[in-house]
């Protein structure tokens, strides 16, 4: 058994394994998950990905490990701006946050199958044709200026075309449940939990078309860009519910990430001229993030509430 092998038996135990003990978790007591339990989960699921990391290397060689530190950044970098557009979509439909985990777990697990197949066709694609890689390239640089230029609170939910599509088929209950995403009064109706479901995962896969092709800018290893990209959606439950309580101190997110996309996709253009290397990728990637965070934290919000005056008694 050659060392790949290995690593794609390890890779599918340990993302069954957590995945299974994620849904089992999920499917318990609902509650709210606090910032302690999000914050610790976050850091659960980047040693994990950092263990399986040194792991790659240790099996596959020093190249192959930064190329997955390199993609997982991205990918993970990338997700954080996606946080906030679900945050968006739980409160157009009212989702009370003890339910919100559910929603989240199961989104993440169809997100792992639909990049599956995403992934294993770009892939192919770029292998089959070369020019293809030119194109992916300036989709993401393209997505970079749109992100840059694009107003908050642009996404109408209500407006996604499934969803439109889901209460042709099946009526939409606009009631509040007890967490279940279909409910029986007379016929079957889906629930406002269902409907949320259904556009997280389409905006998921809309998502998926950005990142899938920044990731390929790093490589076009199907073992780098799918354990890269499962690693960095499973942990996407808790990265939501951090950010949630603190998402003040990450104005200046999505100006980096625009910047990270517009690095990756300027660096599919020139890969057939010159190849930057994996490791300058890497401390690219990771200044630019560290950047826009370091931004947000020391420039404070124009807006911020000034404390009220002591008033004299």
């Amino acid at each position: 058994m050659t060392n790949i092998e290995i690593m794609w038996i390890v890779f599918v135990a340990t993302a069954t394994a957590l995945f299974v003990a994620d849904i089992k978790l999920s499917a318990g007591r609902a509650h709210e998950i606090t910032r302690k339990e999000a914050t610790l989960l976050c850091a659960f699921w980047v040693i994990v990905a950092t263990m399986f990391g040194f792991l790659t290397g240790r099996m596959l060689g020093f190249d192959r490990m930064i190329e997955f530190f390199t993609a997982y950044v991205i990918e993970y970098s990338l997700s954080m701006d996606n946080m906030f557009v679900f945050i968006m979509i739980f409160a157009y439909f009212g989702i009370p946050k003890k339910y919100q985990a559910k929603i989240l777990t199961w989104g993440i697990l169809g997100a792992v199958f639909m990049r599956l197949i995403l992934i294993f066709t770009g892939v192919k694609l770029i292998h089959t044709f070369d020019w293809l890689i030119y194109v992916f390239g300036g989709v993401l640089i393209l997505t970079a200026i749109k992100m840059m230029v694009q107003k908050e609170g642009d996404m109408d939910p209500g407006a996604n075309p499934v969803l439109k599509l889901l209460a042709k088929i099946i009526p939409v209950d606009k009631e509040p449940t007890d967490g279940d995403f279909f409910v029986k009064r007379h016929i079957w109706h889906a629930t406002p939990l269902f409907a949320t479901l259904v556009v997280v995962e389409t905006s998921d896969l809309i998502f998926a078309v950005d990142s899938i092709p920044a990731v390929l800018a790093v490589s076009t290893d199907k073992f780098i860009v799918y354990t890269s990209n499962v690693f960095a959606v499973v942990g996407l439950r808790s990265l939501y519910f951090l950010l949630a309580s603190i998402m003040d101190l990450f104005r200046y997110l999505k100006a980096g990430v625009s910047v990270i996309l517009f690095y990756v996709g300027t660096k599919m253009i020139i890969s057939g001229y010159y190849k930057i290397p994996a490791l300058l990728s890497l401390g690219v990637v990771m200044g630019i993030l560290a950047l826009s965070i370091l931004l947000s934290v020391v420039i404070k919000h124009p807006h911020a509430e000034l404390p009220e005056p002591h008033k004299a008694k």
